[in-house]
């Protein structure tokens, strides 16, 4: 019996661990379109932004991406979607879309990822989804409406509510990737690994594609305002890359080793309620009452809809959150 007790009572204090490595997660993430936006109005193109998010995270994690070189000839599809897609498309849409639309509503519209799957596996592959999937897909293509006020003609810039729309595909375009060039026998490669080279790939295709030798580097020698609050703009980039990147992602793949996938997809959700939280309190970016009560429509659809997502092998998630944090699941894409 005493054996016992002392097990249950581990097993609380992984639970709270868990939980508080969850929370902090959701935090650090929440945080990222908050800090990115004064910057991009500093005088940063978005895509500058996102590079140095990137690249500045993938130094940090180099060491791991050292311990972890077999994943290169292991499984090159899986670091190559996961960075072209999970980094690189899913942070450079975002970060385009944050510019032109609050930062609340275009974390909201990435939650569409998972109802986005769903219709992926039910028309494209025709395969059958549950009833309460359905719903979630209902829920939250409702709530979305709601957030963007189509009743009144679409208020928001029409291309920044594009841009947030293409992070969500993205986000299902390395899902249906992963779950393609999975096999339920191969052994899951270490989700912190996969992060580091996801983070180098998408530094490399960056790099490419923003050309940071244009940037106006005199930008983070100055400060940037955070609604009317001056800021150090290095201190916004630190933020950005070690907060919101690098100990976000850590954090998240931590607790979701000590969380149920239910427990790690309820507290994912907070991080759309906390960017939307900062963004009022900081930003100044005030929601309306039917932008609340439609944001927490698609929280609860998306949460629905990813739950009944149908996948091989085992359906715990590898690292808890949102759309922007979405990695895969053992068995599939890790």
């Amino acid at each position: 019996m005493p054996v016992r007790t002392s097990d249950s009572s581990a097993s609380r204090r992984g639970k709270g661990a868990g939980l508080g490595l969850a929370l902090l997660s959701a935090v650090a993430f929440g945080g990222s379109g908050v800090a990115a936006k004064p910057l991009i109005e500093a005088g940063l193109d978005p895509l500058h932004v996102v590079w140095l998010r990137v690249a500045g995270a993938a130094l940090v994690m180099l060491p791991l991406a050292v311990r972890h070189r077999a994943l290169l000839r292991r499984r090159p599809g899986l670091l190559a979607g996961f960075g072209l897609l999970a980094v690189a498309g899913v942070q450079a849409c975002y970060f385009a879309a944050l510019s032109r639309i609050p930062v609340g509503v275009a974390l909201l519209i990435e939650y569409l990822a998972p109802a986005l799957v769903l219709g992926w596996v039910r028309f494209v592959q025709r395969r059958p989804v549950s009833r309460a999937a359905a719903v979630g897909v209902v829920l939250a293509v409702g709530g979305l409406a709601c957030v963007v006020e189509v009743w009144s003609g679409l208020g928001f810039d029409a291309l920044g509510l594009l841009f947030a729309l293409g992070a969500a595909c993205c986000q299902v375009g390395y899902f249906v990737l992963s779950d393609q060039g999975s096999d339920a026998g191969d052994e899951a490669p270490d989700p912190l690994g996969v992060i580091a080279y996801g983070l180098l790939v998408g530094a490399a295709v960056l790099t490419v594609v923003a050309r940071p030798w244009s940037m106006e580097w005199s930008v983070l020698q100055g400060t940037a305002r955070m609604d009317a609050t001056p800021v150090a703009a290095v201190v916004l980039l630190a933020w950005i890359v070690l907060v919101a990147t690098v100990v976000a992602y850590v954090t998240g793949v931590l607790s979701v080793r000590r969380l149920s996938p239910q427990v790690a997809g309820v507290v994912a959700c907070l991080e759309a309620v906390i960017a939307t939280v900062l963004a009022w309190v900081l930003l100044g970016e005030h929601l309306s009452a039917p932008q609340i009560a439609g944001g927490v429509i698609v929280l609860v659809g998306a949460f629905i809809a990813q739950s009944s997502t149908p996948a091989k092998g085992s359906g715990r998630p590898v690292a808890s959150g949102g759309p922007e944090r979405e990695l895969s699941t053992p068995g599939t894409a890790a």
